[in-house]
């Protein structure tokens, strides 16, 4: 069987947008829980701006996940999360959020990390990164983040609590309380390579 790569995304991965975006379309109807939408647009910005991983074997797409930062690049969220179905039960999930997790310490070393997530799995993996669960009102106050949340189906539950809290647990990663990041060659290289653009 061939290896299935996880890797940083950029442009030449654009083709499988529609595919992502279906992915993560059919998990939310058969989980019957909340995963924020997000538009075709959002996503390829997101791999043009080399704030997202992908997994795939050879050509055949495995999973996706992407990061982006808030409060003035003071947060950063790790989000998205997905498997294709024919993958899971292989260890994807792990590989991608490890490599998320990686590429948000390289890129903002001194930015708190922060997950929502109603998905058990998401929560040990979360815990193994060092991740503690925190109240709402730890995590970022950036408008734009919570504006994210309105594409999920239990929002309500959001409003009805003044954004207290919600059927997610929020998750947060306090990079003073950890060692420095090892970050590996491929993630470095990925991030050099755009030097010289404005990424950020």
């Amino acid at each position: 069987m061939e290896e299935i790569k996880v890797l940083v995304a950029d442009v030449e991965h654009i083709k499988y947008v529609d595919t992502i975006l279906k992915t993560i379309e059919d998990a939310a109807k058969v989980r019957g829980t909340g995963i924020a939408k997000r538009s075709p647009e959002y996503i390829e910005t997101k791999m043009r701006e080399a704030k997202a991983v992908i997994a795939l074997q050879g050509d055949k797409f495995a999973g996706f996940s992407y990061i982006e930062t808030w409060g003035n690049k003071t947060y950063v969220t790790t989000s998205g999360l997905i498997v294709h179905p024919d993958f899971r039960g292989c260890g994807v999930a792990t590989r991608i959020k490890d490599m998320t997790f990686t590429l948000a310490r390289t890129r903002w070393p001194h930015a708190k990390i922060f997950s929502l997530t109603s998905g058990a799995a998401v929560m040990a993996m979360n815990t193994k990164l060092g991740y503690k669960p925190v109240t709402f009102a730890e995590l970022t106050d950036d408008e734009a983040f919570w504006r994210g949340c309105e594409g999920c189906c239990n929002v309500d539950v959001l409003h009805r609590t003044g954004r207290k809290y919600c059927i997610c647990t929020g998750m947060l990663f306090d990079p003073e309380a950890h060692l420095p990041a090892k970050i590996p060659a491929d993630v470095l290289e990925r991030i050099s390579k755009l030097e010289g653009r404005k990424i950020g």
